[in-house]
């Protein structure tokens, strides 16, 4: 499970959107669904990954954060002088992190 802890830390201040764009940009590339997101059916490239801090919410348990994410995917197999090629990419996502654990989950928006 991933966890931001440094964001939820900094929820409230000024800092908490490039405390958490610097956290997701540094994650792991599994961490997000990233694969989910591609439109030619390749593969998410997550070493250049982008995000921008939409709008953040609360409630009683978690932080509910829209983020949009601009990513590489690599397409393969077309058989072109540049194969694989790389396209940019772009998907919104919905992060919860817990306020207590800061366990983060992630969801594809439609």
């Amino acid at each position: 499970m991933t966890r931001l802890i440094n964001a939820l830390q900094s929820w409230g201040t000024a800092d908490f959107k490039k405390i958490l764009k610097q956290e997701l940009e540094a994650l792991d590339s599994d961490a997000l669904p990233l694969d989910k997101a591609t439109c030619q059916g390749g593969k998410a490239d997550g070493s250049n990954i982008a995000a921008l801090i939409n709008s953040a919410t609360e409630n009683d348990t978690t932080i509910q954060v829209n983020v949009g994410v601009f990513f590489d995917e690599i397409i393969a197999g077309c058989n072109c002088g540049d194969d694989p090629m790389a396209e940019n990419t772009y998907c919104d996502l919905l992060i919860s992190i817990d306020k207590i654990t800061a366990e983060t989950d992630f969801a594809l928006k439609p």
